[in-house]
């Protein structure tokens, strides 16, 4: 799945310009440099679990239990719920960072790991050993998952299921977008540098591009106006795809901003007034949206 790979990890490098021959054997020699926080760059962010209630879960899914992580206000509720679409990275500190964020923000932040079945990708540490795991995921099962995901909050009389968003970062943006395709009951979404397009396959059949008409759920956009690896023209035309189908849609795109802009763990790729921003953009939409 080359054109999934290449949208999925191009970015993930410094930005420079790569021609098709180059990036190819720079991204698959690409190793955990990528994916590790770096704390000597002062810029990751740390946000600590005063006033939260926090744990990693096992979350019920078809024929697997899915590792998990979730966050909430530790008192008050029951809240609105997030569900939040991982990088090609797994249930890295990154992430379970944004779910304490939301929590602050006085959500129920949820995020499964979707590749349990097969491996806990923070222990894998090299991107082209990563993408064939993920390019192996099936988008039915995908669905399934985060149907789970849901039903692991309703469980929860802190959640209010009648109340979901959803966000995801790069390969979690397409997620972001495939889910929202298929559930029409969430009431919100955001999604950030999430690939719009890419090559079909068995376990990806259809794009979000393929799926545009049929969204009924609002759609944020949050895009890099660099970004090496979804080019603004595509996702424009996915956008203009969503309006012309009566969606509630915006999309945003920051122009000097790459793939990666929110990652504050990687310092080639974060852009901390975008991605201050755009986290603004996105609790709005949300409030805008009743969640």
């Amino acid at each position: 799945m080359k054109i999934e790979l290449e949208q999925d990890v191009k970015g993930l490098l410094p930005e420079k310009d790569y021609d098709r021959r180059d990036f190819i054997w720079t991204a698959l020699g690409a190793s955990a440099a990528l994916a590790v926080a770096s704390s000597a760059s002062g810029q990751t962010v740390n946000t600590d679990a005063g006033g939260l209630d926090v744990a990693d879960v096992m979350i019920p899914a078809k024929d697997a239990q899915l590792r998990g992580y979730r966050a909430m206000p530790a008192s008050g509720g029951p809240f609105p719920v997030v569900l939040v679409c991982a990088e090609v990275f797994g249930l890295n500190p990154y992430v379970k960072d944004v779910c304490r964020r939301l929590a602050k923000a006085g959500y129920y932040a949820i995020v499964p790991d979707l590749y349990s079945r097969t491996v806990d990708l923070t222990t894998i540490t090299n991107i082209a050993e990563i993408m064939p795991v993920v390019n192996s995921k099936y988008d039915s099962e995908l669905i399934g998952d985060y149907d789970a995901t849901v039903e692991f909050a309703r469980a929860s009389f802190n959640a209010d299921v009648s109340r979901v968003a959803m966000t995801g970062f790069c390969r979690g943006g397409r997620t972001t977008l495939i889910y929202a395709a298929a559930q029409p009951s969430l009431k919100a979404v955001a999604a950030w540098y999430g690939p719009v397009g890419g090559q079909a396959s068995a376990y990806t059949p259809r794009t979000a591009m393929d799926r545009a008409a049929e969204f009924k759920v609002p759609v944020l956009g949050l895009y890099g106006g660099k970004d090496a690896g979804i080019p603004v023209e595509q996702v424009e035309k996915f956008f203009a795809a969503l309006k012309a189908s009566g969606t509630p849609s915006e999309l945003v795109v920051y122009p000097d901003a790459g793939h990666g802009f929110h990652a504050d763990f990687r310092p080639d790729n974060y852009r901390k007034a975008d991605a201050e921003s755009a986290w603004s953009r996105m609790l709005a939409w949300f409030r805008k949206y009743g969640v």
